[in-house]
């Protein structure tokens, strides 16, 4: 009898352990609307299920925090807003947490956190398109072109391509899948997703009809998908052995593990390098930041400079990569290989310049040049190095090559451009726009000019979009500001009002007389639309100063 007291008494103390151990962590990482964390909080049984937050306010590294403290987690939620860039983010401007995909990409592939996602049985993204079908990678004319260059027959390139397309386009589906390897649920959005409260009260409509019953099994929830149907909530399965995105997986998984070395990772790209133009391609994101971490001290460590010496002597893969460079449908495309190329070492300093210069060439050869490609040009001339580079007279005398040539130091080129900025034609306009984006109105002269050319425009909408540009601009010209003034009591134009209200408001104090402007923001306001408060906001900010 007293064994059996003993035993009954060790099994009770056991009891609480052994229902704590059979628990299922829930982990949440919260970076926008807690409606949903919440929402599975107050539906699922704490006897059941305990809740980790893998998110610490004003610490950067919470994840690596996470993986440290050896958190398993069963259930993970995620929301945030999802777009383009890959990143889970937060509209509000109290919080700076975001949580890259790049990360999630870390923890996946590393053995430095075995533990955090090995034992997941279910994934809920609450974000938009994270789960959306569409391939995040264009595969256009340039892959198949790039396979007929290496011997294939257009049928065959064209298939390849087609190919290529469905193994490497990575679409945010593609993506959460590689991510959650083999877990048997990942829940997402194929769209636009609920906002929080939203989808905090659907998912209450669901808890209530199904309860926990279930959450964390590993099997799709019909009815959670019916609950969400209208929607675009779909379930998928991570990737498993014999899929056909593992090997995508595996070229990733090169980049993201941070067990491997500078010059294994080196190593890693060198292989990609070698393998048909078209595949590192779309890797180009991935190897342009491995080359970005290259800094002089790390070139001069004897293991990376030996992987970058075989590197540099691969004339084949260099004369494969710059050929799929120059013939590449996107300028920005070309620009980008041509940097990875000088930064592997297949190109010089002085050959690089030759390469761009070409590039530019080609895209002032051009019938019309967009504001992508004027960005482009004055971006790859931030340093004044090609000036100059065309002093000749190019083809074309439209708005577009003006601004290429004005990003190269033309003068003259410059002031056709400026003049543009006051054109009736909105493609002139924007194409003015993206210029002053890299080289700003650089004195008062030339912003009187301008200003002055505005005020004369007849076009509401164009000169809005004229005004919104020169608000990028710090106005501390009193005659400047006066002309605005002037214009601000002759329109009729809400948006124009609102325009000028946004130039002003950050315009030197100095050159404002505030009791004049206040007087002719109140006589001559039109009535502006809904939620518009700009006028409101100068008005306020006048009132303070005078």
């Amino acid at each position: 009898m007293r064994i059996v007291r003993s035993l009954c008494l060790l099994a009770a103390c056991l009891l609480p352990l052994l229902a704590l151990a059979g628990k299922q962590t829930v982990c949440t990482i919260t970076i926008n609307s807690a409606d949903e964390k919440e929402t599975f909080r107050r539906f699922l049984p704490a006897e059941k299920y305990q809740f980790v937050e893998l998110v610490e306010r004003n610490r950067r590294d919470w994840l690596a925090s996470s993986c440290e403290a050896k958190v398993s987690c069963d259930i993970l939620v995620i929301s945030g807003h999802h777009g383009e860039g890959n990143v889970f983010f937060s509209d509000s401007l109290e919080k700076n947490e975001f949580l890259p995909i790049e990360e999630l990409e870390r923890v996946s592939c590393s053995g430095s956190c075995p533990s955090l996602f090995a034992n997941l049985k279910e994934v809920y993204l609450f974000g938009c398109n994270t789960m959306n079908p569409q391939a995040q990678h264009t595969i256009s004319g340039e892959v198949a072109r790039s396979y007929a260059r290496e011997g294939r027959s257009t049928d065959e390139a064209a298939r390849l391509a087609r190919l290529l397309g469905q193994q490497r386009g990575e679409s945010s589906r593609d993506r959460m899948r590689l991510l959650f390897k083999d877990v048997p649920v990942i829940y997402g959005f194929s769209s636009v997703a609920p906002l929080g409260p939203v989808a905090g009260s659907v998912l209450s409509r669901y808890f209530q009809g199904a309860g926990s019953s279930e959450v964390g099994k590993g099997r799709p929830s019909g009815g959670l998908l019916r609950q969400f149907s209208s929607h675009g909530l779909v379930a998928a399965r991570g990737i498993g052995e014999g899929d056909p995105l593992v090997p995508l997986r595996q070229d990733i998984c090169k980049f993201a593990d941070d067990r491997l070395s500078d010059a294994q990772r080196l190593a890693a790209v060198h292989g990609i390098l070698q393998r048909p133009t078209a595949e590192s391609r779309l890797l180009l994101d991935r190897i342009e930041r491995l080359t970005d971490t290259l800094s002089p001290s790390v070139r001069q460590q004897p293991e990376v400079a030996q992987v970058l010496g075989q590197i540099a002597g691969d004339s084949a893969s260099r004369e494969r990569h710059l050929a799929f460079a120059r013939d590449a449908d996107e300028p920005v495309t070309r620009a980008r290989m041509i940097d990875v190329a000088y930064d592997l070492g297949w190109l010089s300093a002085q050959q690089r310049r030759d390469e761009v210069v070409a590039l530019l060439g080609d895209v002032l050869a051009r019938k019309e040049v967009s504001g992508p490609d004027v960005s482009l040009a004055c971006t790859l001339n931030k340093d004044g190095e090609l000036d100059g580079a065309f002093a000749a007279k190019v083809r074309g005398d439209g708005v577009g090559h003006s601004a290429v040539l004005a990003c190269l130091g033309n003068a003259e080129a410059r002031d056709r451009v400026l003049e543009r900025l006051a054109s009736p034609v909105d493609a002139d306009v924007r194409i003015a726009q993206a210029y002053l984006r890299h080289r700003p109105l650089a004195d008062a002269n030339e912003l009187r000019v301008v200003t002055q050319a505005i005020a004369r425009m007849n076009s509401p909408d164009a000169q809005t979009r004229a005004l919104d540009v020169l608000a990028r601009h710090y106005l501390s010209d009193r005659e400047t500001v006066d002309m605005l003034r002037q214009l601000f009591a002759k329109t009729r134009s809400w948006t124009v009002q609102n325009a000028i209200a946004g130039v002003l408001i950050r315009a030197d104090r100095k050159s404002v007389v505030a009791s004049e402007l206040l007087n002719t923001l109140r006589e001559n306001r039109v009535k502006a639309s809904p939620g518009d408060n700009m006028v409101d906001a100068l008005i306020q900010r006048l009132r303070e100063s005078s």
